[in-house]
């Protein structure tokens, strides 16, 4: 029986990548994500299913059941402001989207999971889920919160097959980040390349961004049979910056 994988923000980045994994690992896909047309287009090259869906609209999930063997909670966005000027509407709609979403869809899937006697939630956390920086309060808190959450599903799944597990990558090359890079060049008057290696890996020893394919190569062997004694764990994949 093919197994079916649920990957929230699924239609790029890195939820492409790992959606594009899994049905390379011959997994049913379903692509979440509140894009309809990209996520569309992805489910359609790689075989999969589109699930036009806005996570942050958290009342809507209550009620939800969800038959996945595989939950990729990926989903995720940025607001970046010191605390005190931080907009109360942006901190409440990132711990929607980032935490209380990712609880709703565990406590969705993990009927089905627990009758069939196996399941993988795979958490798609940052380096920010194990270390802090400034203007990031709540892409932290809530990172740091997902933490935890993994960490319970995973004690709580133990005895019935499943494992939960996050994934703690630092800056992926995806379209956020490139635009990102732009806009720091262009702030500070220094080839992207600086931006790279000077203000955004200062914490890495390794001055590389990380490839989206990467992180769907990690989640391909968390979602797998060989991974069924990995579980409550953070797998950083951050070039070094958190050994510091």
């Amino acid at each position: 029986m093919t197994r079916k994988a649920v990957v929230t923000g699924g239609a790029s980045g890195i939820g492409a990548a790992v959606a594009r994994q899994l049905a390379k690992d011959g997994l049913h896909v379903v692509v979440a994500d509140r894009d309809a047309p990209a996520a569309e287009a992805l489910a359609a090259e790689i075989g999969g299913e589109a699930w036009s869906i806005d996570l942050s609209d958290t009342a809507a999930l209550e009620d939800l059941r969800l038959d996945c063997d595989v939950l990729v909670n990926n989903a995720g966005i940025q607001r970046v402001a010191p605390i005190h000027e931080f907009d109360p509407a942006d901190f409440r709609l990132i711990h929607r989207l980032m935490l209380e979403a990712p609880f709703l869809l565990v406590r969705a899937a993990l009927p089905h999971m627990y009758a069939q006697g196996w399941g993988r939630v795979i958490n798609v956390s940052s380096a920010h889920g194990l270390r802090a920086s400034e203007f990031k309060v709540a892409y932290v808190s809530a990172k740091h919160g997902l933490e935890g959450l993994s960490k319970v599903t995973a004690l709580e799944g133990a005895a019935h097959g499943v494992t939960s597990n996050c994934i703690n990558p630092g800056y992926v090359r995806t379209p956020l980040v490139e635009k990102q890079i732009a806009d720091q060049a262009a702030t500070h008057g220094i080839p992207e390349d600086e931006v790279v290696e000077k203000i955004m890996l200062t914490r890495s020893a390794i001055k590389k961004l990380i490839d989206p394919e990467d992180v769907g190569a990690l989640a391909s062997f968390l979602a797998s049979d060989a991974a069924a004694m990995v579980s409550g764990t953070s797998y950083a994949m951050d070039g070094g910056w958190t050994a510091q």
